[in-house]
């Protein structure tokens, strides 16, 4: 048991005042992609969580009249990467968002989690840091601004009050003479803690640099602003010359430390070799080359964003009498005793649905995909009492009247199942990208299929199921 009670509020006000009364005792909860984890490594410690993702109009991102952007507490990484506003407006952060885990991963994470969670190499940071970006801390107590630097203290240290929570994200749109850029260095393509990353803003008057923020993650204790850099490009055209020296600036000004992920030294070079790359993309207009087209979301039809729950706050304890009522694969049920658990540990010990696996319990296999109201969500790093008036749907659920699902056949008759432990997470991540693109390129495959992980196979076979499903159900719609 990691946890005792899980408030599910329906108003930020709601959250406010149960934060309050529980203090240090309680954690606000979104997407728990990073504080699951912590919980479970007892690297953090408390007795109840606050889910706000059932606030109605937490998970918008809007311009204002002052012509900012502000993004809500509970906008995910998928909302971000789906966002016109944020691609147009915003390119490095929605870049950023796009660069960060695993579809399943960026539909519960949160912009707002990854910046509480206050790891220098986390993407979003870097990004909202060369945006200039500002927060709203909330509490019954009032409200407070905070700059980027401000609210940074340490390494996972923050200004944050036991009291507060953090209500806004703001930060100047980007004018027509402004341009900005992403890029990262991971261990894996995919799904990996950035080595170092950096986001990168210009603002021009023709062919002149004005303005220069140029930030770096991952290379000191907090993300840093590359001040020295920034000022060998303002003042004259954006050259070969003045990015080779910007670059190396922004490498003397790093203090990385050495980690699993890298040394020092090697942490030093790539700041260079990434600069000097976000720069040179920018001079040749080539940076929206990284974005991807039509990514898939793993959302199927919705838009990706969750049912609100509506009248009063309700709370669910390890043991408890309330239950937590959802429909499952079709089904109804009451779950009573369940607030402690993960909803993997729900599904599988108090329903019997144990299609869905524990591959790692930390999100990175993807063994416990399931569908929470058509959304692919990991099972593992999802509260039991998150699923409170939602439908679930495991692997068992696919298929109708005794007939498999076409991706489950198609898992059959190419023979993309080994030992079968991965494969309910494939099957589920495969159907619901045939639900959003019928007809996927291989791209969009490979891309949806990126937060799966299979220890048996070479994936070719897994890809072709996919393709042969597709193609099956292709036929039958004509």
């Amino acid at each position: 048991m990691m946890w005792r009670t899980v408030f599910t509020p329906t108003s930020l006000d709601d959250a406010l005042r149960i934060l309050a009364d529980w203090g240090a005792r309680a954690r606000i909860i979104a997407g728990g992609t990073d504080l699951i984890i912590e919980l479970q490594r007892g690297v953090r410690s408390v007795e109840a969580l606050i889910d706000v993702t059932r606030i109605g109009g937490l998970d918008q991102v809007r311009l204002d009249e002052h012509d900012d952007i502000h993004v809500g507490p509970t906008v995910t990484h998928n909302l971000a990467v789906a966002s016109e506003l944020l691609a147009e407006r915003a390119f490095p952060l929605a870049l950023a968002c796009w660069n960060i885990g695993t579809p399943q991963l960026r539909n519960r994470g949160t912009i707002m989690g990854n910046l509480v969670t206050a790891s220098p190499a986390n993407d979003s940071i870097a990004a909202l840091t060369a945006l200039d970006a500002q927060l709203t801390l909330r509490s019954v107590e009032g409200e407070r601004r905070l700059t980027l630097p401000e609210f940074y203290q340490g390494v996972r240290q923050t200004a944050l009050r036991p009291n507060e929570v953090v209500a806004d994200i703001s930060f100047p749109a980007l004018k027509p003479n402004q341009r900005g850029t992403f890029a990262k260095l991971a261990l894996r393509r995919v799904h990996a803690i950035s080595v170092v990353n950096t986001a990168v803003l210009l603002t021009f008057d023709g062919a002149v640099v004005t303005q220069a923020r140029i930030a770096l993650g991952a290379v000191a204790p907090v993300v840093i602003r590359a001040r020295e850099a920034e000022a060998a490009l303002v003042g004259g055209p954006l050259d070969a010359a003045r990015i080779a020296e910007a670059a190396q600036r922004a490498a003397q000004s790093a203090a990385p430390i050495d980690d699993i992920r890298g040394s020092a030294e090697y942490r030093r070079e790539i700041v260079q070799v990434l600069v000097r790359r976000a720069l040179t993309a920018l001079q040749n207009g080539e940076e929206q080359s990284a974005w991807p087209d039509r990514p898939p979301m793993l959302w199927g039809g919705t838009q990706g964003r969750f049912r609100r729950l509506a009248g009063k706050t309700v709370r669910h304890t390890n043991g408890g009498e309330e239950p937590i009522e959802c429909t499952v694969n079709g089904e109804k049920v009451a779950v009573k005793g369940a607030g402690g658990k993960t909803l993997l540990d729900m599904l599988r010990e108090d329903l019997g649905y144990t299609g869905a696996k524990e591959g790692c319990a930390e999100g990175e296999c993807g063994a416990c995909t399931v569908w929470m109201d058509g959304i692919a969500v990991l099972a593992c790093l999802t509260p039991a009492a998150r699923a409170h008036g939602t439908e679930i749907t495991t692997v068992e659920g696919l298929s109708r009247g005794g007939e498999l699902h076409p991706v489950q056949q198609a898992f059959i008759d190419e023979g993309a199942v080994q030992c079968g432990y991965c494969t309910p997470g494939f099957v589920l991540a495969g159907a619901n990208l045939l639900r959003e693109f019928p007809a996927p390129t291989r791209e969009q495959i490979l891309a949806g299929l990126s937060g799966n992980l299979c220890r048996c196979t070479g994936y070719y076979k897994i890809v072709r199921a996919i393709e042969r499903a597709a193609e099956q159900m292709a036929s039958k719609r004509e």
